[in-house]
């Protein structure tokens, strides 16, 4: 049995997000790397087949294309998880989120729209943390933990990238066109919880 193999038997049953976590991150790796490239890390993350976008997927599918990614490109693949990451969030903006909410949170002062959107987010948080944990700080801040997850071994950093980038954008469109969502260190290498914080610049 391969590594990759065990690593889906012993994750948690209903592990599963969305597919824009998998096809916006290839869309940009075949734009950045050339498709040779992204075969030979999809090949290495046992994706033989790009999601159909309209069902939700295993997150060990994300989970193993970051990690490939990391691996290939260990400087690239944060460019490309922050541009993926900003997709994804148009994506949602455009297809998951009404009409009447968006021109809602559009027109209300940040410190209005943003206590809505946090609390949009939350109630649908298990379509991009998957078997992680996500809680909100209030409006403005947010942990993602992955201590319950049951991974063998961290995500790699470029998929926290890859939910800050997701956050900049939804705030940006949706609360203040000068939010920006950044990862807070942690205190030590491979933490499973990552602090959030979006402040307006």
């Amino acid at each position: 049995m391969s590594a990759d193999a065990r690593i889906l038997g012993r994750r948690r049953p209903g592990a599963l997000i969305g597919p824009n976590a998998v096809l916006q991150t290839v869309a940009v790796m075949e734009e950045q790397l050339g498709p040779a490239e992204t075969r030979a890390i999809l090949l290495d993350a046992q994706i033989h087949a790009k999601p159909c976008g309209t069902h939700m997927i295993p997150e060990v599918h994300a989970l193993r294309l970051h990690r490939w990614l990391a691996m290939h490109e260990p400087m690239a693949c944060f460019g490309i998880a922050e541009q993926a990451g900003a997709r994804t969030a148009d994506y949602i903006i455009a297809n998951r989120i009404p009409r009447a909410a968006v021109w809602l949170l559009r027109h209300l002062p940040a410190m209005l729209a943003a206590p809505l959107l946090m609390a949009a987010i939350r109630k649908h948080a298990w379509t991009f943390v998957g078997a992680g944990r996500f809680a909100p700080q209030g409006a403005w801040c947010f942990t993602i933990d992955r201590s319950a997850a049951d991974d063998p071994m961290m995500p790699p950093d470029s998929m926290f990238a890859w939910y800050a980038a997701v956050f900049t954008r939804l705030y940006r469109q949706l609360v203040a066109d000068d939010c920006v969502c950044r990862m807070i260190e942690p205190d030590a290498p491979c933490e499973a919880s990552r602090a959030y914080r979006i402040t307006r610049d």
